[in-house]
Formats: C-alpha cells, sequence, structure tokens
C-alpha cells in the first residue's frame, strides 16, 4: 500500500482557539470521509490521504478534554473576563490544559496509514520530537511512566515540572489536535487550573528555564526539522491560509 509522507505545514500564526478548532475539523472530517469512500473503490481508483502539519499560538484560552474534570478550571465566568481567557470543552484525550501567547502549539492531522498505526507511538514520537529539541537548548527532558507529556526532572523527580503537554483524537487512523510547548508562556495562568489534572508537579517553560526570553522561530524551526525527520515526512510548507480557515 502506498504511503504518503509528504506533509502540508501551515503556520496560523495567533490565531482564535474556535477558528483553528473549526479549521482542524474541517480538514480531519475531510480526510476521514475520503478513507471511507476509498473503501469502496478498487485500488487504482483510490485517492491518497494527504497529511497536515499547523503551528500557531492563541489568545488566552482553556480548554478541557474528554476525561477532565470542570472543577479542575479554578475560575468563573467573572473570573475568565478579568484574566481574558476564554474556555471550551473539546473532543480531545486528557484532562485541562491552558493555551496562551509564548506557547508553541502543534496541530498534526496526519494518517497514521501513511507512517504507523500505533497511537501509543504517535504519541510518543511527538514527545521524541520535543525532547530533542529541548536537547537543543541543552535540557533534559524527558517522560515520566503514566504520564503523558514532556517533563523536566523526570528521573530524580525533585521537582518535576511539565514543559510540554500533549492531547490528540483520531478516528479511522486519522489524528487531531496535539501538543503545546511553553517556551515564552506566561505561566501564572496555570495557577487558574489543575494542570491536565495533576495537582503535585509543577508546569515550567523553555524562557524560565534558560532564564531569558526565547526565539519563536527558532523553535518552531527546530521543532519541524525533528518531527520530520522521526516520522520520514516531506514538509510541503503552505504560507497563504487565510482564505482555506474561512472556507
Amino acid at each position: 500500500m502506498f504511503q504518503n509522507k509528504r506533509v502540508i505545514y501551515q503556520h496560523l500564526g495567533t490565531i482564535d482557539y474556535q477558528d483553528a478548532w473549526d479549521y482542524q475539523e474541517k480538514v480531519f472530517s475531510e480526510t476521514v470521509q475520503l478513507k471511507i469512500a476509498n473503501r469502496n473503490l478498487p485500488p487504482d481508483q483510490q485517492q491518497i490521504t494527504p497529511n497536515y502539519l499547523f503551528f500557531c499560538q492563541h489568545p488566552h484560552v482553556y480548554t478541557l478534554g474528554k476525561s477532565g474534570k470542570e472543577s479542575h478550571l479554578l475560575l468563573d465566568e467573572t473570573d475568565l473576563e478579568q484574566y481574558g481567557a476564554s474556555f471550551y470543552k473539546i473532543n480531545r484525550g486528557g484532562d485541562i490544559t491552558y493555551h496562551g501567547p509564548g506557547q508553541l502549539v502543534g496541530y498534526p492531522i496526519l494518517d497514521l496509514d501513511n507512517f504507523f498505526t500505533d497511537i501509543h507511538l504517535y504519541l510518543r514520537t511527538l514527545e521524541e520530537a520535543v525532547i530533542l529539541t529541548l536537547a537543543d537548548y541543552g535540557l533534559n527532558a524527558g517522560r515520566i511512566a503514566g504520564l503523558t507529556g514532556v517533563w523536566l526532572d523526570y528521573e530524580a523527580q525533585v521537582n518535576p515540572r511539565k514543559i510540554c503537554a500533549l492531547g490528540v483524537k483520531s478516528s479511522r487512523w486519522v489524528t487531531m489536535h496535539g501538543f503545546a510547548l511553553n517556551v515564552n508562556t506566561d505561566l501564572s495562568y496555570f495557577g487558574h487550573i489543575v494542570p491536565c489534572g495533576i495537582a503535585d508537579k509543577a508546569v515550567t517553560s523553555l524562557a524560565q528555564e534558560l532564564g531569558r526570553k526565547v526565539d519563536m522561530t527558532e523553535v518552531e524551526d527546530r521543532l519541524l526539522r525533528h518531527l520530520a525527520r522521526l516520522f520520514d515526512m516531506e514538509i510541503q510548507e503552505q504560507k497563504s491560509v487565510g482564505s482555506l480557515i474561512q472556507a
């Protein structure tokens, strides 16, 4: 079976969470429907399924996954308005998290039939790309058993702190949602939630660990390179996305 390794990469800039979610849902649904249609066609008439990778930042927003508890949001509607934040219950796995300026959010919409059909390996590979990116900055990051995401002080766990959260959805091996890497993030916003439902561990950022503001474009470039190598992707950048988001 032919595997399409080409991935259309789009940088969405700073985009409202709902707009990004709607765009993801559109592309995700089109890919799933194409796979369903292909099942009823002979192999020589089947269409190749596309792959996408979106990078962006969001205005202040809290999102609650399907397995999360709403009580993990420690703000009411008035508080949310005061902090200029919005709140969404969404269809990814995981609990509650925060997105905001200075955070690199990645949304891979991949047909895993083009790569490997193993959702756990998929998550571990996303984590590995982040781990390698952090290593580029001299940080030793890794995993904590039973806790999805990327952590610092993951071995001794004297002061374990999460630097990247993951939460995905998949259907017919097509993925959506993804990861959020804290680069220059205002970490005070995590104080208004129980991050990912974990009350006894801290959250950190690349800037906090390095003691300086970090160039976002440089982080994006490095992470994109690691993702491409680990997944054996052929990245094709598509710069003009405004009309697609509104479609």
